[in-house]
This record gives structure tokens, C-alpha cells and sequence, in this order.
């Protein structure tokens, strides 16, 4: 007896009760009348939920600004508008909410979140403008989760993990590496091995960039290890250019800068492209005979093991040689053999 009960109610000035009892007849814009008569944060939900279940979003949305403004209301108010599939009127009634003086981070957080999944392209835009107002740590797990890569990058310089956002402009450079930002952080970085993941980095995705990159770190590089990395990096190159000439003018600049451990790497890393009687030559001028023997060891070992299977052909070709051809069987007129 709807009708009957919003005379009563409206007589006896019980807003809340009216406002409730206006929904049931689907007086939307009275039921919310009622509601700031009523100023209950109840009645506000009640009315809201019941204007987004009859589609009634604008309603619904001077119901939320009423609701919203209560950190502890958000979720539940949140979960109402998700759970029903909407988004686009959930997040249009977040950024009205954001001009609210009672406006707090539950709201800039939550709208940054959604953001995030269903509309990306506004994500940069709200950081720049809210990231000190958002709860960082919350909004990095989702921008992560959403692929944001810069996001995720332009977030964990916000909340001082260079660490974090050195990694992630090195895993996704596409999307989030810029030259000036990441020198910036990779000098604040708290673990220094990633100097080196910085400089394998560079060698493979910005090789021409990195005289600029150890600028920035010489002061911090342990410079007999980063000396040690460029070799391996030499080492490396020279294996796979498959060019013997490159191979040997690397072993003799090895020689002359007095590096005899990276000498007798280089022999193994380019064993193949070598040829012995050089590096015999190279390894007694120098007195490193000691650090060559292991290279000489295996050039040995596959020597013989030629000379082995040499061996074993001839051997067996000179067995074939003196192997006649089968007589043959002749019979008598008789039949017998």
C-alpha cells in the first residue's frame, strides 16, 4: 500500500520511510528529494542502488556524492555499480566526485584503478595530476596488471623504487625507456649489479649510447669488473663473426694491454677461428706459455684424434686391398663339387 504510506509518511515528516516508500513507486526524482530532507547516509544508498537497478544514473549519481565522501562507504558503493556491469557510469560519477572538498584517496585511487582496465588512455593524464593522492602501492599492482608499462615506471619513480622502475624500462623499453629518465635512475639504484644490467642493456638495445651511460656510472663501476664485462662482451663478438682476423687482433690487443686471463678466455671463447701456430707464436714472445698450455692441451687432443681415425681408415682400406675376390665353386660332369 505504497500510495498510502507516502501520505502517511509525508504527514508526519518521516523523509527516510518517504523516501524509501517513492522508490517502490518509481518516483526517482522525489524519492531523492526526500533523501536531503532525510540526510541519512542509508537512505542516500537505498535510493542510489535503487536508481542504478532502474537505470536512473544521474540520479544515482547526486545519490553517490552524498555516499562516496565516506571512505568506509566506497567499496560497497564500488562493488553496486561493477558487479551490474557499470563501468563508464561508475568511473563518470569518481571524477565528479574528485572535486568534492571532502574528496580522499579511496576516490582517486579507485578511479586510477579503473582507469587502468577500461580506459587507459586517461591513466597518465590522472597521475601526473593525483599521484600524491592516490595509494601508490595499490595502483602499481594494477597498472602492472594492465601491461602500463610506463605508468608502472612513472609510479615507482613517485614512490622512490628506482630499483623496480630500472628493471622495468629494461624488460618493456618500447614502451617505457627514456634515455634522460633512466640515467637518472640508474644512478640512484640501491643494487649495484644492475650497473651491469645496465650496461648489457645498452650494448644490446642503445649501443651507441653507451659512452653517455658510463659516464654516469664510472664514478660507481668497480672498473677491473667492468673491464672484465666489456672482454666477455669482445670475447663474445668475435665468436660469432666468425672472422679469424678479428679473432687474432683481439688476442694481441689483450697482449698489449697485459689482461692474460682474458688472453687465455679468448682461446677457448674462439677456439675455433684460431689457428695454433699463432697463438704459439703469440703466447712464447709473451711469456704465457702456462696460460696456453690448456688451449695447446686441447689442440693436441683433437690432433691425435685425427690422427687416430686417419689411421683406422687406412687400415681398413688396406684390409680391403688384400681381401681377394671369392673363388668360384666348379662342378664335375657328375655333379660333384
Amino acid at each position: 500500500m505504497y500510495e498510502a504510506a507516502k501520505l502517511l509518511y509525508n504527514n508526519i515528516s518521516n523523509f527516510a520511510r518517504l523516501a524509501s516508500t517513492l522508490v517502490h513507486l518509481g518516483e526517482y526524482q522525489a524519492a531523492v528529494d526526500s533523501s536531503h530532507k532525510a540526510n541519512s547516509t542509508e537512505t542516500w544508498k537505498e535510493v542510489c542502488f535503487a536508481c542504478v537497478d532502474g537505470q536512473e544514473f544521474r540520479l544515482a549519481q547526486l545519490c553517490s556524492l552524498h555516499i562516496i565522501i565516506h571512505a568506509d562507504e566506497l567499496e560497497e558503493l564500488i562493488y553496486y555499480y561493477q558487479d551490474r556491469g557499470y563501468f563508464e557510469e561508475l568511473m563518470s560519477l569518481l571524477e565528479a566526485a574528485l572535486g568534492l572538498e571532502r574528496a580522499h584517496m579511496g576516490m582517486f585511487t579507485e578511479l586510477a584503478i579503473l582507469y587502468s582496465k577500461f580506459k587507459p588512455q586517461k591513466m597518465p593524464e590522472h597521475l601526473e595530476l593525483f599521484w600524491s593522492r592516490v595509494n601508490i602501492p595499490k595502483v602499481l599492482k594494477a597498472a602492472e596488471q594492465a601491461h602500463l608499462w610506463a605508468e608502472l615506471v612513472f609510479l615507482y619513480d613517485k614512490y622512490e623504487e628506482y630499483d623496480n622502475a630500472v628493471l622495468t624500462m629494461m624488460s618493456h623499453p618500447i614502451e617505457s625507456w627514456k634515455e634522460g629518465q633512466f640515467k637518472d635512475f640508474i644512478a640512484k639504484v640501491a643494487n649495484i649489479e644492475l650497473y651491469y644490467k645496465a650496461l648489457q642493456f645498452y650494448l644490446d638495445y642503445k649501443p651507441l649510447l653507451i659512452n653517455d651511460l658510463l659516464l654516469v656510472l664510472s664514478p660507481r663501476l668497480d672498473h677491473a669488473r667492468t673491464v672484465s664485462f666489456f672482454s666477455k662482451d669482445a670475447m663474445q663478438h668475435a665468436s660469432e663473426s666468425r672472422d679469424p682476423e678479428l679473432a687474432e687482433k683481439l688476442l694481441q690487443w689483450f697482449l698489449e694491454e697485459g689482461k692474460w686471463e682474458c688472453f687465455a678466455a679468448s682461446l677457448f671463447t674462439c677456439y675455433d677461428l684460431l689457428h695454433p701456430d699463432v697463438v704459439l707464436e703469440l703466447a712464447w714472445r709473451h711469456n704465457l706459455m702456462d696460460f696456453a698450455m690448456p688451449y695447446f692441451i686441447q689442440v693436441m687432443r683433437e690432433y691425435l684424434n685425427k690422427v687416430d681415425k686417419l689411421d683406422a681408415l687406412e687400415s681398413l682400406h688396406k684390409h680391403k686391398e688384400h681381401v681377394g675376390e671369392p673363388a668360384p665353386l666348379v662342378f664335375d660332369f657328375d655333379g660333384h663339387e
